[in-house]
């Protein structure tokens, strides 16, 4: 062996390698498994709101008393235990919602670049979350609707089903498959805003933290958990409040089977009807109060699962 071999073949054992990095599924996977826990602890950790926001939404002249109120009335007539009345479907769903979503979000962001260029897709960043998260959201309402009208049957009618299982069973035996899709425009226009607006919020914000506030190659883990809480904090407003009407009507569609030949659009357009503008927003501090505190604590939580998986190859296109 030369000389020049043996200094090259030392220098090999000196430097350790670097990390290989995650491509694939390997990388996609492991976004789509943090998206799938946060949204799941997050939503199953919110149901007792859920619950309240939805009787409130259902028979507002009953729960008339705000959010405490609304608690106190659950309690009063139910017991305690019915606060958590759909907490399966709720983790069940939003664990499939979350993977497809998150983990979505981040495959589109890339195929966005691949199709444009990194820098042409950082100057239109914007556009990018919107469409990113749209087709994400898109594809996730398909796993989650089926539980979610679950959800709002179990939580409308506290003796219409035993549990997830029961109530499922029940909805397909009587009504056939068509009734978990029944809420399927709705949902779309509920979900599709509120995740769009939910993804560019946060980023936005987040992306102003660190240009302004933050020095985030400086910043600890625990105040980049921070900054992620705060951003979502402020993300969850903003997208409860854009959809919260399409919210409203979903548990109004999903309370009760339509008229005999009466199609879903028409019932649409009947329940908006019935609503009003002012109706849409029924429930909205309650829903302020969940959706603010979830996101927070999935972009949180995400944030934090990523890092332990090493799932760091994300698409980054903020300036």
């Amino acid at each position: 062996m030369s000389a020049s071999s043996a200094i090259e073949k030392a220098k090999s054992l000196a430097t350790p390698a670097e990390p290989q990095k995650l491509t694939g599924f390997n990388l996609y996977g492991r976004f789509a498994f943090a998206g799938a826990v946060c949204c799941a602890v997050t939503h199953g950790a919110f149901t007792p709101v859920d619950v309240v926001k939805t009787r409130i939404q259902l028979d507002p002249v009953t729960y008339n008393r705000g959010m405490i109120g609304g608690f106190r009335q659950v309690i009063a007539n139910e017991g305690a235990g019915a606060l958590l009345t759909g907490f399966g479907p709720t983790a069940a769903g939003y664990f499939l919602q979350g993977a497809f979503k998150f983990g979505g979000y981040e495959y589109f962001k890339q195929q966005s670049i691949n199709t444009i260029g990194y820098e042409s897709a950082k100057q239109n960043r914007t556009l990018v979350y919107v469409v990113s998260a749209g087709c994400a959201e898109f594809i996730a309402d398909i796993a989650l609707c089926p539980l979610e009208a679950t959800r709002i049957r179990l939580v409308s009618e506290p003796t219409f089903a035993n549990g997830l299982i029961g109530g499922f069973g029940k909805i397909l035996k009587t009504e056939g498959l068509g009734a978990f899709y029944s809420g399927f425009g709705p949902i779309l226009l509920k979900q599709v805003p509120y995740t769009i607006t939910k993804f560019v919020a946060f980023e936005k914000v987040a992306e102003y933290a660190y240009a302004n506030i933050f020095d985030k190659s400086k910043l600890s883990d625990a105040g980049q958990t921070g900054v992620n809480l705060g951003s979502g904090l402020l993300a969850g407003f903003a997208a409860a409040i854009v959809s919260q009407p399409a919210d409203t009507m979903l548990s109004k569609i999903n309370k009760t089977k339509g008229l005999p030949g009466e199609s879903t659009a028409s019932r649409l357009v009947k329940i908006a009807g019935e609503l009003g503008l002012r109706g849409s927003f029924t429930g909205l501090s309650t829903r302020l109060v969940m959706i603010g505190g979830l996101t927070a604590g999935q972009f949180a939580i995400y944030g934090d699962i990523k890092k332990a998986l090493g799932a760091t190859g994300g698409v980054e296109i903020a300036k």
